[in-house]
């Protein structure tokens, strides 16, 4: 009876955590609701653990669960405390990697002790060989694809796009290799050795560096977000491996989630997932834009007093936050600017489009961080009908997605992609350190818009500047 009690309890517990990630999830679909949804994310992670370690058919001690456990936790309070705003991406794709690089070691770990107790003599179940092979397969493309997405954030290789002749050809024949080590690893899977697994594990690390390579910066939102559908679906199926059903729906609503969101910023970008992947976008096209522009000739600069009496003496201002203002944490200047304005009388309001900054929610994240309110952050769709009846649109290093050669220069990479219609503002203030283009290496016409003024500088400098100028008015 103690026995049959004992496995009720374990199969409540997990249906207990499967509900709160459903829960947590769900509840991530709103900047209001996002820490709550978090914390139900945890709470179900940890009745998750502790099943596991009260269950009776471990293979292996519970102290090692548990050491892994602290160890885990112990680096993700300190990575969350520790890492800056502007790093979180980096963040993110690390901790990304991490569980794609889980699900293959999982995976690798299965086989040997396959190997190890039944030394080849009995087959491995259909389920469990393919399980295993393909969960490693992702898990490894998902971590080295990671990697290379966290060296080019921390900009410790070029954000441009890494093309060479023939790499498409190249990139097939990797994984028409890998189909075919995969197939061989299945047939012969608990009948002998292999050598094939390895080299099918090395070739898709090899793969899912290939993979990222010619994939330019200012598609990296989209890359972390396929990446983490990668790791999702090798979470799912590495619980076929292990026969858990809460490995299979924690993954499966990451993979989902993840894949969704993929579908909705390319559609964001009004690029297909292909063109994403093997358009090598950025890789050029910057200087056929800047052609097209006429080149950088008629910037018109200004000061912060000249944008105060601009901005008190406004009806309406629509701030555009972009990754310069996350590079400079200026998002509590911003903020505190926000508060004199509408002391003032002045309606101010936020435009959020869907890839601004380096990750999913980027923006989001950070005017959260400074305790905007909600209900002042508008996307795309919704506040673009708002700029012609705005007296001042205050861009903070958002270049890439302000960019009207989006609309007007056909031979620009970026052509057809949805922008925030800044430019039919009455007045435009770019806050910019230099006329360096942005992380998309496209130069952008709007400077050159006699509309346009350029305040040059460190953008929380300019910010706090704005909010003094504006306050002595």
């Amino acid at each position: 009876m103690n026995g049959v009690l004992a496995s009720a309890l374990l199969h409540v517990a997990e249906i207990a955590a499967i509900v709160l990630f459903i829960l947590g999830l769900r509840f991530l679909s709103s900047p209001a609701s996002a820490r709550a949804g978090n914390r139900l994310a945890a709470i179900g992670m940890l009745i998750a653990l502790v099943a596991v370690l009260a269950s009776s058919s471990l293979a292996v001690a519970w102290w090692a669960i548990v050491v892994g456990v602290v160890v885990g936790t112990v680096i993700g309070l300190v990575s969350a405390l520790k890492v800056k705003m502007t790093a979180m991406p980096q963040m993110v794709a690390l901790f990304n990697g991490a569980g794609g690089g889980a699900a293959a070691c999982v995976s690798t770990t299965q086989y040997l002790l396959w190997e190890r107790a039944h030394a080849f003599a009995v087959p491995m179940d259909p389920v469990t060989s393919v399980s295993l092979v393909i969960s490693a397969i992702i898990g490894a493309i998902s971590a080295a694809g990671s990697v290379i997405a966290f060296l080019k954030l921390q900009e410790l290789m070029t954000g441009r796009p890494v093309t060479y002749t023939g790499q498409q050809f190249v990139n097939g024949i990797v994984a028409l290799a890998i189909a075919g080590l995969a197939l061989w690893v299945m047939v012969t899977l608990g009948v002998e050795p292999t050598w094939a697994y390895g080299a099918m594990l090395v070739l898709a690390l090899l793969l899912g560096v290939l993979f990222v390579l010619p994939i330019g910066g200012a598609d990296m939102p989209v890359v972390i977000s396929l990446l983490n559908s990668f790791t999702g679906l090798a979470v799912a199926i590495t619980g076929f491996e292990l026969r858990y059903n809460t490995l299979i729906v924690a993954g499966t609503l990451v993979g989902a989630s993840g894949t969704l969101l993929t579908i909705l910023m390319s559609k964001a970008m009004n690029r297909s997932l292909t063109n994403v992947l093997f358009g090598a976008f950025g890789a050029k096209g910057g200087m056929e834009v800047a052609a097209a522009a006429g080149g950088a000739q008629n910037i018109r600069s200004t000061t912060p007093d000249d944008v105060a009496v601009m901005l008190a003496y406004a009806h309406q201002v629509v701030v555009v936050p972009g990754y310069g203002m996350a590079v400079a944490q200026a998002q509590h200047a911003v903020r505190e600017l926000a508060d004199q304005l509408e002391k003032k009388g002045v309606t101010v309001k936020y435009a959020i489009h869907p890839v601004a900054g380096r990750m999913p929610g980027h923006m989001n994240v950070l005017l959260a961080e400074a305790n905007v309110p909600y209900n002042q952050l508008y996307d795309m769709d919704d506040i673009n009908p708002e700029f012609p009846r705005t007296d001042v649109a205050l861009i903070i290093g958002a270049n890439d997605v302000t960019n009207p050669a989006a609309r007007n220069v056909q031979s620009s990479p970026i052509f057809g992609m949805p922008i925030l219609d800044v430019d039919k503002a009455s007045n435009v203030i770019v806050l910019k350190r230099s006329l360096r283009s942005g992380f998309a290496g496209i130069d952008n016409p709007l400077y050159e818009d006699p509309k346009t003024a350029m305040l040059f500088g460190d953008a929380k400098a300019s910010v706090e500047q704005l909010v003094h100028a504006v306050k002595a008015l």
